[in-house]
């Protein structure tokens, strides 16, 4: 098995991501995604919506900036450009090209994605995991999967995509961890301005720390 560089293979999936000490959102009743920006007009599209359009499997690594990585997932859902082709280009205006993609979570986590690097081949709104529905702990109803990039850009929870013409402000800017605006893996893109292998003793002492964190938060999750 050949991973990116830095990474190292973990057993199992641990639960990461922001609030680990509380448990994650509970999943609405009507599941909506929301989908606005630089477009015509903002729609909502319901995840009965989603489920509607193509379907595909993707058996992929995922892989975690602090420098983990779980090995042989199978995710299940809607290529992203798929989703992008059938309900945002007819919203598209001709003066105003597409440069960037904001993904939000319920828990109010936020990434912003090239639009270039949203409409890679191996980019889902996953819904499955395993052969099973998404659980709370991994994104339940749906989530954002992009595994050439680190972990970060895959939002969970997704409920809102929001269209740019140009880049949003970049949060965070002066982070002593600053994330990589890319964040592809094979190009070790974890810090927006240090090599890559410069910051990976860093980030993998907090591995541990995280990983007590989320246990604590997982262990009252709703399902």
């Amino acid at each position: 098995m050949t991973l990116p560089p830095g990474q190292r293979a973990l057993d199992g999936f641990p639960r990461f991501g922001t609030h680990l000490h509380r448990p994650p959102p509970p999943v609405p009743a009507d599941p909506v995604i929301k989908i606005d920006g630089a477009l015509s007009e903002a729609i909502t599209l319901p995840l009965t919506d989603l489920a509607n359009l193509p379907q595909r499997q993707l058996k992929a690594d995922f892989h975690c900036v602090a420098g983990w990585s779980a090995t042989g997932l199978l995710w299940e859902g809607v290529a992203f450009a798929t989703l992008y082709r059938t309900k945002v280009e007819p919203l598209l205006g001709a003066d105003a090209p597409l440069s960037h993609v904001v993904f939000e979570g319920l828990d109010g986590y936020r990434s912003i994605v090239s639009l270039e690097d949203a409409l890679a081949d191996d980019v889902l709104i996953a819904d499955r995991l395993d052969g099973r529905p998404l659980d709370s702990d991994h994104g339940a109803p749906v989530r954002l999967v992009s595994p050439s990039q680190y972990g970060y850009v895959s939002i969970k929870h997704l409920c809102r995509i929001e269209f740019h013409a140009s880049q949003p402000p970049i949060p965070d800017r002066w982070s002593p961890l600053a994330a990589h605006d890319r964040a592809r893996v094979w190009q070790e893109e974890r810090h927006r301005y240090l090599p890559g292998r410069v910051v990976r003793p860093v980030y993998r002492t907090l591995i541990g720390p995280i990983r007590k964190l989320s246990a604590r938060g997982s262990r009252t999750s709703p399902r």
